[in-house]
């Protein structure tokens, strides 16, 4: 197990250091943003390879990481190649323009590499789990099967609504985000804890902390939470938006200004 989780660890410090490289090459740290799905792919499949063996559920819960790690980065690179630089990055970039290159080595590519390797660990040591499958898996999968039907609709959906012309400036409040401001955050969210219930069948129940740390990061701190920081500012409507619909888990518009 800690072989298989050394290996992980190599994996991701070796493709966040290249991306750094690449990003200071570019001058463009958000290239990060694009590879943080691709660090999982990289993770899951450098220790199935390792394992001495492999069993059906590591097969599994390696689909699994890989089908919301492609698609994610997918999403993001289609989404953010030739936008410029994040503003969390930029902002970044201007209160240290002579150093930023290294600090983003440590508090940008560092950071989200040890946070990826965190949060990859049931994946990772369910890889050659020997226990044989039972109810847990399935429901597993079923869990994840609907935060990736969240996080994709989602995506689709926003995606259709920014490319209408007179969609500037409004928010948007159909779909599936009329359920939810975040229908992608809760996607991952589900995605995450479903692979943790097929981790915790076949044993490892003990990584729990890893759905826990991304349901936090999801919510409070790189997600949802972050974005509504500023969001009231730059989007007209949006606090209309927030008095009617849930803030995080999907449920019915709030006629009462109460939401989740």
């Amino acid at each position: 197990m800690a072989d298989l989780l050394s290996i992980a660890a190599l994996a991701i410090a070796v493709l966040m250091l290249v991306t750094w490289v690449v990003s200071v090459v570019i001058d463009d740290a958000s290239i990060v943003d694009i590879v943080w799905g691709l660090g999982f792919v990289a993770a899951i499949w450098a220790a199935y390879l390792a394992a001495p063996e492999t069993t059906e559920r590591g097969l599994m819960v390696a689909a699994m990481v890989t089908v919301w790690g492609l698609r994610l980065s997918t999403h993001l690179a289609w989404r953010n190649i030739g936008k410029g630089e994040d503003r969390r990055y930029q902002q970044m970039r201007k209160r240290r323009p002579d150093s930023f290159w290294l600090v983003s080595l440590f508090q940008v590519f560092g950071l989200q590499a040890v946070l990826m390797w965190v949060v990859a660990v049931p994946a990772v040591v369910t890889v050659s789990s020997a226990r044989p499958l039972f109810w847990l898996d399935y429901v597993g999968v079923a869990v994840f099967a609907i935060g990736l039907f969240f996080e994709t609709v989602g995506d689709i959906q926003l995606a259709r609504f920014k490319s209408q012309p007179d969609s500037k400036g409004k928010v948007m409040d159909r779909g599936l985000w009329r359920y939810t401001r975040h229908p992608n955050y809760f996607g991952d969210f589900c995605a995450w804890w479903g692979i943790y219930l097929v981790a915790a069948a076949g044993g490892a129940w003990w990584t729990v902390f890893s759905p826990v740390v991304m349901s936090a990061l999801l919510i409070r701190y790189s997600g949802a939470g972050l974005l509504e920081k500023t969001i009231t500012r730059r989007r007209p409507g949006y606090e209309e938006y927030i008095r009617k619909t849930n803030a995080f888990f999907p449920g019915p518009p709030k006629k009462d200004g109460h939401t989740d």
